[in-house]
């Protein structure tokens, strides 16, 4: 099996080099709209990438949603994603979006504590549930927030990895891993399909169902090794899977937001 093919996306999605440069675009267009509300590169830890966007609602926050941006712990950032908090801020949430040290600089399992470490900070801004979500390889990290081998200073109630990368051992088999480094021990450590989902955390495993068969695959595989619902959303692919984050009313959001706000009374 040609592993490099199995995980590209652009290579099979139309127009994807079209897709960054509008990321972008609509992401410094909503920081714009937010004006105050939006407070930008808050630190979390010593590190240069140890920084995370907050965007809030109007009025008193109902809870915390965490973004987590993808790009194979390799690239992004969470300044081409600030769009994606829209939905929840209209839902009352306020939205945390950290960036991370990426590979080679740093290995998964020192992303997946620094990810950790960003909630917990978040979380002494804003009172309430914390639900975390992420695409891809950030898919991969909201996932982890929700293994019952991590104990956040947090209250992370539920988890929605967005086309997780759940098992690592394929990502070994492909060039990439001459920056990720990946071996045994962190595959096993560090692939949520390995580990159990924490008994206090929800988890829903959501995916584009035109995605290549490999994210399928690892979406499928979570949802089977924690018991948990998966939704193959029709007519998306990788890079506009978790474009409906956008809308308040949209599934996605729901599927985020709808099980906390009545656990939570909101």
């Amino acid at each position: 099996m040609d592993y490099d093919s199995a995980y590209a996306n652009s290579a099979f999605i139309a127009g994807a080099e079209t897709y960054p440069p509008r990321w972008e675009r609509e992401a410094a267009a909503f920081r714009s709209a937010l004006g105050a509300r939006a407070k930008l590169g808050l630190a979390y830890g010593p590190l240069e990438r140890n920084r995370f966007d907050l965007f809030l609602p109007q009025g008193e926050a109902k809870g915390l949603l965490v973004f987590v941006h993808g790009g194979y712990w390799l690239e992004t950032g969470r300044e081409s994603w600030s769009h994606l908090a829209a939905g929840a801020v209209e839902r009352g949430f306020a939205v945390s979006m950290p960036s991370y040290t990426q590979a080679p600089a740093a290995r998964i399992r020192d992303i997946t504590q620094e990810v950790a470490r960003s909630i917990e900070a978040a979380s002494t801004l804003v009172s309430g549930p914390v639900v975390v979500t992420g695409h891809s390889a950030g898919g991969h990290l909201s996932a982890r927030m929700g293994c019952a081998d991590m104990r956040l200073a947090a209250d992370v109630v539920r988890v929605v990895p967005i086309s997780p990368l759940s098992d690592l051992e394929p990502l070994a088999a492909t060039s990439m891993n001459a920056e990720l480094r990946l071996d045994a021990a962190e595959i096993a450590a560090e692939s949520p399909a390995r580990l159990a989902l924490r008994s206090d955390c929800s988890a829903h495993v959501w995916v584009g169902a035109q995605e290549r068969p490999s994210f399928l695959w690892q979406a499928r595989l979570l949802s089977e090794a924690w018991n948990c619902p998966w939704t193959p959303a029709t007519g998306k692919h990788h890079f506009d899977v978790f474009e409906d984050l956008t809308d308040a009313r949209s599934d996605l959001v729901g599927v985020c937001l709808d099980a906390v706000a009545w656990q939570s009374g909101l």
